[in-house]
C-alpha cells in the first residue's frame, strides 16, 4: 500500500504551488475582477506546461496521468486561479484525440496560452443555449451537437440577454451564456469514437473539478483555523470553543475524505474492466461529495470570522463565492448523486476515461492476502450453522470453543510476537484480517479487548502476572473486559472514584464500575483505580487486572435497545495481589494513555456500513412501489449511493490512518477521523435507509429487514464507546489544525 506520490509528481506539485503562490495571491485574484481571468497567470500555466499536461506526446504534449492533473488542480483550487483552467485540461486533450491534423494550429495556441478552449456540458441539440465555463474568454468550445462532436467559434456565438459575454456572476469567473447552435461550428467526429471521447471528457473534467474544490476547502478551513488561533474572546483565543473547533474538525476530516476518494477513484478507473458500475458511480460521487464538502467548509470557515468575513477586506469570503461558482457550473450537485444511483443500481452505463499510471497503490499485500485467505477458510469450516444463529456483532456472540481454536491456529492475536502466540503480523495483514471478521459477522469484542490488556500486560505487567494471566490469554482460555467508565464520570476518567488502597503485601478495590461489557463472561477485568487523592487528579491513578471470580465482586445486567448486554460491576473488599498492578504507583495515566491509543488507533465501522447498505439494496429489490421494485425508483437510487459514498469516503479515510501508521507519519488525527467519520455517516445512514425501506424495516424478522431494524439500533452506540464523537472532534482539531485544546479552562 502506498499513498504517497512520486518523485516527479511531488516536484511538479512543489513548482505549480510555488508559481500559483506568487502569481495567484488573492491580490491578483482580486485584480481578475470582474473577468475573472488573469491572463499572465494563463500564460505562466501555458509556459510551465499545464495546458498540455494530459495531450498525448504524439501532438506535443506531455502525456501525464490524470492524478497528475488532479495534484495540479488541488493547488489551483488552493490558490483561486483565474481561468477555466480544468475545461481547459480536457478540451485540450479532446481536440489532439479529436483534431490533431485539423486544429494543429489551434491545439498549439491553446497549449501555449495564446487561445483559450473550453467545452460546452450538455448537447446543443437539446440545449442550444447553455451557461459554459470560460465562455466569456474562449476563442474555441468544444461541444456535442446530437451525432457529431462540432467545435464552436465562441465569438459568433449569440449571448444571453445581457448582451455582454462577461456579464457579472456570484464570483466574478468567466462564465457566459451562450447561444451555441446559431455560432460557426467545424466537425471534428461525426462517428462513435468521438461521441465515446468527448464522455470520457466529461468524465475526466467531474475528477479535475473535485480536486480543485478539495483544495479551495481545505484553504479556506486553514485559513479559519488560523483566525480561531489568533482571534480572542472572554479572554482565550476562539478556538478553545467547540462551537468553533468541532465544525472545522467534521470540515477537514470531510476534507481529508474527499482529497483521497479522487484518487481512489483515478485509482479504480485505471484497473477498472468495461461496464464497471462501481468505478463509474465512484466518479459521480466524488464530485458530489467535493462540491457539497466545499459547500459546508467555506460556509463554516467564514462564520468562524464573524462579521470581518462579510467584508471585502479578508479573503475567505472569496473562497465562499468561488466554491459555489465551481461547484454549480454544471447544475445542482445533486444531480450527480442521482447519476450514481442510475450508475450503481439502474444499469447506466459510460464511459470512463483513459487514467494513465496512477502511481498510488491501495493494495494490502501478498501476505496480507494469504493471511485473510486462512482466516476465511477457518471461518468457512468452523462456523456451523449453529453458530451462525448464534453471531451478534456485540459481547453476546462470543463463543469460547472458536475462541481457542482461534488461539491454536495462532489467529487470535496474529500481530502478537511469535513467543505470546503470535505471527508478528504486521498492520496491512491485520486489516486484511478485520474484513474477514466482517465477512462472517462474528463478534471481534472478546478479542478486541483481550488483545488491548494482553498487549499492556506485555508492556506493563510483573513476571507473575505474566504467567498467571497472560499465558490463559494467549491460550484462549481468558477474556478481559475493560473497567473504565463510572456511574457518573462517563467519558471523564479522571473522575475515577473507585478505590484502591494498600492492605498488606496487595491491594484492596472498593468501588463500581459502568459498562463493563464481557465481564459476565471474562474473566478478568482492566481496572482503573484512584489511588491518591492528595495530588492532582489525573495523578493519584493506578492500573491493575483485576480476577473477576474473586470475592467481593457482583456483576449486575444492563441491556441496551441495542440488543446487546453491558454490565454495572460491584466491588467491596476484593483483594489482589500487588503483582497484579500494571505500571507505577500513581502513574496509571501512563498505563492508561496506552490503551486509549489502541482504542482510539482508527478502528471504523466501514464493514458494518457495507454490509448495511447491501441488506437495504436486498430490501429495496423485495418492496414493491407503485407497482415495480423500489431499487428502480430514482430517488431509492440515490439515497442508496449516498450511503454508499460515505462506505466509500470511510474506506479511504480509515486506509489513509493504516497507511500513515505504518509510515511513521505524524500524527495529525487520522485515527480520531476514522472512527469518528464512520460512526456519524453509520449512524447517519441507518436512519435514512430504515426511513427508505419502512415500513418493512420496523420487523425484525430474519432477513434484511431484521439486519437494518438492528443496524439502527446498533449505530446509535458506535458514536459513543471508544470514544465519543465530541472526543474524537476535538482531538483531529487539535492534531489535524492546530487548535488549541477545546478542554482548557
Amino acid at each position: 500500500m502506498n499513498l504517497n506520490l512520486s518523485d516527479d509528481q511531488r516536484m511538479m506539485r512543489e513548482n505549480f504551488a510555488r508559481f500559483l503562490t506568487e502569481e495567484s495571491s488573492m491580490s491578483r485574484v482580486r485584480a481578475a475582477q470582474p473577468g475573472g481571468f488573469d491572463q499572465r497567470l494563463w500564460q505562466g500555466l501555458a509556459d510551465m506546461g499545464a495546458f498540455s499536461m494530459r495531450v498525448p506526446e504524439a501532438s506535443g504534449g506531455l502525456e501525464l496521468g490524470l492524478l497528475d492533473a488532479a495534484v495540479f488542480m488541488e493547488e489551483v483550487g488552493r490558490t483561486l486561479a483565474s481561468g477555466p483552467v480544468a475545461e481547459t485540461l480536457v478540451a485540450t486533450r479532446l481536440l489532439a484525440l479529436l483534431g490533431a491534423e485539423s486544429q494543429a494550429a489551434l491545439l498549439d495556441d491553446a497549449m501555449s496560452g495564446k487561445s483559450v478552449v473550453t467545452i460546452a456540458f450538455h448537447d446543443i441539440a437539446d440545449e442550444p443555449m447553455q451557461w459554459v465555463p470560460g465562455g466569456a474568454v474562449a476563442t474555441k468550445v468544444i461541444a456535442r451537437n446530437g451525432s457529431k462532436i462540432v467545435l464552436v467559434d465562441a465569438a459568433t456565438a449569440a449571448v444571453s440577454d445581457s448582451g455582454d459575454r462577461t456579464e457579472e456572476n456570484l464570483a466574478s469567473t468567466p462564465i457566459a451564456e451562450l447561444h451555441l447552435a446559431d455560432a460557426t461550428q467545424s466537425t471534428l467526429s461525426g462517428d462513435e469514437s468521438g461521441l465515446i471521447e468527448f464522455a470520457k471528457a466529461l468524465e475526466e473534467w467531474k475528477l479535475l473539478a473535485a480536486a480543485a474544490l478539495s483544495g479551495l476547502s481545505r484553504e479556506a478551513v486553514q485559513l479559519a483555523a488560523a483566525y480561531a488561533c489568533e482571534r480572542e474572546a472572554f479572554g482565550q483565543p476562539i478556538g478553545t470553543y467547540q462551537a468553533i473547533s468541532h465544525p472545522l474538525a467534521d470540515r477537514i476530516t470531510d476534507i481529508d475524505g474527499g482529497k483521497y476518494f479522487v484518487w481512489k477513484t483515478i485509482h479504480d478507473i485505471a484497473d477498472a474492466k468495461p461496464g464497471d458500475s462501481e468505478a463509474a458511480a465512484q466518479v459521480s460521487l466524488s464530485a458530489w461529495w467535493n462540491a457539497k464538502t466545499a459547500s459546508l467548509a467555506v460556509s463554516h470557515s467564514l462564520h468562524v470570522f464573524g462579521g470581518y468575513g462579510l467584508t471585502t477586506e479578508y479573503d475567505i469570503h472569496l473562497y465562499n463565492l468561488r466554491a459555489k461558482d465551481w461547484a454549480l457550473i454544471l447544475g445542482d450537485p445533486e444531480r450527480l448523486l442521482e447519476e450514481a444511483g442510475r450508475r450503481l443500481y439502474g444499469g447506466e452505463v459510460v464511459q470512463l476515461p483513459d487514467v494513465g499510471e496512477a502511481h498510488i497503490d491501495f493494495d494490502l499485500g501478498e501476505q496480507a492476502r494469504e493471511m485473510g485467505a486462512e482466516l476465511d477458510a477457518f471461518f468457512t469450516k468452523t462456523l456451523t450453522p449453529e453458530l451462525k444463529a448464534k453471531a451478534h456483532y456485540s459481547f453476546d456472540g462470543f463463543d469460547a470453543g472458536v475462541h481457542r481454536k482461534l488461539a491454536q491456529a495462532k489467529l487470535l492475536f496474529p500481530d502478537w510476537p511469535v513467543e505470546w502466540g503470535g505471527r508478528a503480523a504486521p498492520p496491512y495483514a491485520m486489516s486484511a484480517l478485520s474484513h474477514v471478521w466482517e465477512k462472517h459477522q462474528w463478534s471481534h469484542h472478546a478479542v478486541g479487548t483481550t488483545s488491548m490488556v494482553g498487549t499492556m500486560l506485555r508492556r506493563f505487567g510483573s513476571d507473575e502476572a505474566k504467567r498467571d494471566i497472560l499465558s490463559k490469554i494467549v491460550a484462549g482460555e481468558a477474556i478481559c473486559s475493560l473497567g473504565y467508565s463510572e456511574p457518573h464520570s462517563g467519558s471523564d476518567v479522571f473522575a475515577v472514584k473507585t478505590r484502591a488502597t494498600r492492605d498488606g503485601d496487595g491491594w484492596r478495590i472498593d468501588g463500581s464500575k459502568m459498562f463493563t461489557s464481557g465481564a459476565n463472561i471474562a474473566q478478568y477485568v482492566l481496572m482503573l483505580t484512584r489511588t491518591n487523592s492528595d495530588v492532582a487528579k489525573h495523578k493519584g491513578l493506578t492500573m491493575f487486572v483485576v480476577p473477576l471470580d474473586a470475592p467481593g465482586i457482583e456483576v449486575q445486567p444492563v441491556y441496551t435497545f441495542q440488543e446487546e448486554r453491558t454490565n454495572i460491576t460491584y466491588y467491596e473488599g476484593v483483594k489482589i495481589p500487588d503483582s497484579y498492578r500494571l505500571g507505577d504507583v500513581d502513574a496509571g495515566l501512563k498505563v492508561m494513555a496506552a490503551g486509549l491509543e489502541l482504542e482510539h488507533g482508527g478502528g471504523s465501522f466501514a464493514g458494518h456500513q457495507r454490509a448495511m447498505v447491501d441488506a437495504a439494496v436486498e430490501l429495496c429489490r423485495e418492496i414493491r412501489y407503485r407497482g415495480r421494485p423500489l431499487i428502480e425508483d430514482p430517488i431509492a437510487q440515490k439515497r442508496l449511493a449516498k450511503s454508499m459514498a460515505h462506505f466509500y469516503l470511510t474506506e479511504m479515510i480509515s486506509r489513509r490512518s493504516l497507511w500513515s501508521s505504518v509510515e511513521k507519519l505524524p500524527n495529525l488525527g487520522y485515527g480520531p477521523m476514522a472512527k469518528m467519520f464512520s460512526s456519524e455517516k453509520f449512524m447517519e445512514d441507518a436512519s435514512d435507509l430504515l426511513d427508505l425501506t419502512a415500513p418493512y424495516s420496523l420487523s425484525k424478522r430474519h432477513g434484511p429487514a431484521g439486519e437494518l431494524n438492528l443496524c439502527y439500533r446498533h449505530a446509535q452506540g458506535t458514536t459513543i464507546y471508544g470514544g465519543t464523537s465530541e472526543i474524537h472532534r476535538s482531538m483531529i482539531a487539535e492534531r489535524a489544525l492546530g487548535l488549541p485544546r477545546s478542554r482548557a479552562k
